[in-house]
This record gives C-alpha cells, sequence and structure tokens, in this order.
C-alpha cells in the first residue's frame, strides 16, 4: 500500500505511543527503528520512523529527521508528523524547534502547530500552558529530570528560543468554538507572520477539533494524542481504508524481563510496586558499574528462575540521580546505564527471554538496538500510549513493550505481562 501519513518521532517510546493511538483506527501501522537501508517496499498507510534525536546535538538532530522526511516521501507520504514528547522535553537550544523548522524548509510549508496535550494521560495545555495532571509543568517532577529539566510551564516561552519565526497562541476558547474558528485563526495568525502556532487542548473533544481544522497542513507536531482522530477522520473522507483483517503476531514461549532505566516520578513507584509483589530485582549504580563493570548483574541474571519475571533497574531518587551525576558526569552516567541494560537484554535472549517490559526513552532505544529489532508491527495497549509490539531477534519471534518513564499505572509491569498472557 501506498504510504499517505508520515511520522519521525524524537525516540523509540515515542514513536510506540503513537503507533498504539494510531493502530485504534485499524488501519495498518508500520513502525521502523530508524531510518531504514533499503528503498522503500512493502509500506503501510501510516508509516512511523523511530529516531534517537531527544538530546543529541541539534545538527544531528536535524540531518536524522531530514534523512527520515526523505524516506518517507519517497514511500509516498503526502502529510508528515513531528512527534516528541507530551511533557515538552528540550532544552533552551532544542531539538523541538529547530527540527520543525527544518522540516517546514523542507516541505515548503510557511506555518505548523504545537499541541503535546494527552488527557488520557493527564497533559492538558490551558492558555499556552502545560499540565501534568493538575500541576503546571514546572512544578511537576519533570522540573528534577536528569537531562531536560523543565523549569517552565509555558509552550510560547519554551519555544521562542528554539526556532527563529514568530511564535503565537490558538487558546481554548477557539477550540471550543469548533475547527472554523480554529481555521480562522490558525488563518489570522498566519497573516501576522507567525509560523509557530501553540494550541490549547484539555479534552479529547478539543483533539478532534483540531484534526478537523488541520487533517490537510502538510506538517503538524506535538504528542502522539494530537495524531490520534487523524485516520478516522481520513477514513471519512475515503483517503484511507481500514484493514477488515490483521495479522495476528504472538511471541514464544520464554521468560519475560523487565528493564528500566528511567528515574520518572512514576516509574519509580511502578518499580517499587513489581519489587513489592515478590518479583526479583538488580539495581544498578552507575558508580559500581564505572568500577566493576557489567559481570555482577549478568551473573544475578543467569541465576534466576525460568518464570522469575525478574527486573534490572537503574530507576532512583532525583538525589541519587544527581550523585551520580556529579561524579561521573550526566553523559557518562547515563550512557553506562544504557549500555548495561542493553547487555542484559541480549543476556535475558540468550536465557531464552520472548518477553520484555522496558522502561524509558532512551533504556527503550538501547535495549532495541542491541536485540538488531528494525521494525515492530503493532499489537493490542496495554494502557494509553504502550501497546504490546512484536519483531524479530536472533531468529525468535519476541513480545516487546516500550513505555515512556511517567506512562502506565502503578501495577504496569505486572499488568503488561498479565494482558500479554490473556
Amino acid at each position: 500500500m501506498t504510504t499517505f501519513f508520515g511520522a519521525i518521532a524524537d525516540d523509540l517510546t515515542g514513536a510506540t505511543d503513537l503507533a498504539g493511538l494510531l493502530a485504534r483506527s485499524g488501519v495498518r501501522v508500520s513502525l521502523r527503528m530508524g531510518v531504514p537501508n533499503e528503498s522503500p517496499t512493502d509500506t503501510a498507510a501510516l508509516e512511523i520512523i523511530a529516531l534517537k534525536c531527544r538530546n543529541a546535538p541539534t545538527e544531528e538532530a536535524v540531518n536524522q529527521t531530514l534523512t527520515a522526511l526523505d524516506w518517507l516521501r519517497r514511500a509516498g507520504a503526502e502529510r508528515f508528523f513531528w512527534k516528541y514528547c507530551s511533557t515538552f522535553d528540550s532544552t533552551p537550544r532544542g531539538n523541538i524547534g529547530p527540527v520543525a523548522e527544518a522540516l517546514m524548509r523542507a516541505l515548503g510549508t510557511t506555518q505548523t502547530i504545537y499541541c503535546p496535550a494527552f488527557p488520557e494521560n493527564g497533559r492538558a495545555i490551558f492558555m499556552g500552558n502545560l499540565f501534568v495532571g493538575e500541576q503546571p509543568l514546572s512544578e511537576s517532577s519533570m522540573k528534577d529530570h536528569p537531562l531536560t529539566p523543565m523549569r517552565d510551564s509555558n509552550l510560547m516561552r519554551l519555544l521562542e528560543p528554539q526556532v527563529t519565526a514568530a511564535v503565537g497562541l490558538a487558546n481554548r476558547l477557539v477550540v471550543a468554538t469548533g475547527p472554523e474558528a480554529l481555521r480562522a485563526r490558525l488563518a489570522q495568525l498566519h497573516a501576522e507572520g507567525v509560523a509557530h502556532v501553540v494550541i490549547d487542548a484539555v479534552a479529547n473533544d478539543d483533539l478532534r477539533t483540531i484534526g478537523l481544522a488541520c487533517h490537510d497542513m502538510t506538517l503538524l507536531t506535538g504528542g502522539s494524542a494530537v495524531a490520534m482522530p487523524l485516520p478516522q477522520i481520513w477514513l471519512d473522507k475515503g483517503v484511507l481504508t481500514r484493514n477488515e483483517e490483521r495479522e495476528r503476531r504472538r511471541a514464544e514461549h520464554g521468560m519475560a524481563i523487565v528493564l528500566s532505566g528511567s528515574c520518572s516520578a512514576m516509574t519509580n513507584r511502578q518499580v517499587s510496586a513489581y519489587l513489592a509483589s515478590g518479583r526479583p530485582g538488580f539495581r544498578l549504580d552507575p558508580l559500581r558499574i564505572a568500577q566493576n563493570g557489567s559481570d555482577e548483574v549478568l551473573d544475578w541474571l543467569s541465576k534466576q528462575a525460568p518464570d522469575a519475571a525478574p527486573i534490572v533497574y537503574a530507576t532512583a531518587e532525583p538525589s541519587a540521580v544527581r550523585a551520580a551525576q556529579e561524579t561521573l558526569g550526566v553523559d557518562r552516567a547515563s550512557l553506562l546505564v544504557e549500555r548495561t541494560l542493553a547487555t542484559c537484554a541480549v543476556k535475558a535472549r540468550e536465557l531464552g527471554a520472548r518477553r520484555y517490559v522496558v522502561a524509558g526513552g532512551e533504556t527503550s532505544g538501547a535495549v532495541a538496538k542491541a536485540l538488531s529489532i528494525t521494525k515492530l508491527d503493532v499489537g493490542i495497549e496495554i494502557a494509553p500510549g504502550v501497546p504490546w509490539c512484536f519483531a524479530r531477534t536472533g531468529g525468535h519471534d519476541v513480545a516487546v513493550a516500550l513505555k515512556s518513564g511517567n506512562f502506565g499505572s502503578e501495577a504496569f509491569f505486572s499488568h503488561a505481562l498479565e494482558v500479554l498472557d490473556k
């Protein structure tokens, strides 16, 4: 099938988040890990390319996304989406704004929107300010994120240093009036030279309004939820057709393992809940890894029972994370954890693991790369924005759940395995 919609995500968990929401429509979704080396073949109507560029140097992030854009255009895509985190994870340099402007230039478009809202997961935008639950972003746990601490909740102020053109707002009062009012507001801002428009959204109905107003724009940007209504809108207009039969994929029988590198507040609670359920766990300490390498955890992993479903985690409170970063440096501390968790994933495969639950965007990318996974087929959602996916690695069919740090309930890890078993 010719591709109609091409999305580029700044990390792997963001890509699976988007894939799960798009797959609700019944339209075929294909998720690629990185830009494929081969020319587009056997493409889906909805294609997603997962990059690892959220915290990459800006020039590198721009180059990666432009390469992905070229592949999607060759696949036939006519509409494009730049997907970033629903908490707008970025620094004053980028990479959200610089990538968006590069894509706009390449596509010859002069206006795009920004909407990281995800109401089902407690992300809302009101008067340009992003909320996590009932807290402004700058008062949430994101204020202490180890790589992208978010100390401002206003999306216009966050975006302005990252772009060269004017930034504006289409607020909730406009969105609540309907698609025509939103189109008129976008046209007004365009006439005023505003290229980057933040759009408020506090409920799923707002997302549909945005979709109806913006579905024919060449480039949209945002969190996954703002793209969720688009396939149904295009189905209603006859642009897309729904797959009547979708292949059911399964993993081989084998052990399960949980790998957690995220240090978000929710992941901390999820790790605690999983350990409290009686599952064996090994906590990775970057300082110990720097001194002794990964032999200790690999030896521990080898001794676990086939049905133990162990967890290996670097998840820790912000104070512990800062202590390791002060000694090792931010980049080295993160890299040591990612490499060790990736090594554990490969070791687990050798031990018979066929079910992987992975928490954290950077960790998910490192694990997928270590397992040489290049394509995922999207399955059932475990929680909003977190589907089970199926892939081939080392000659085996495996199931993989890749979770953004703050997504899911406290019982997510156990629940994920129960969903797959059923």
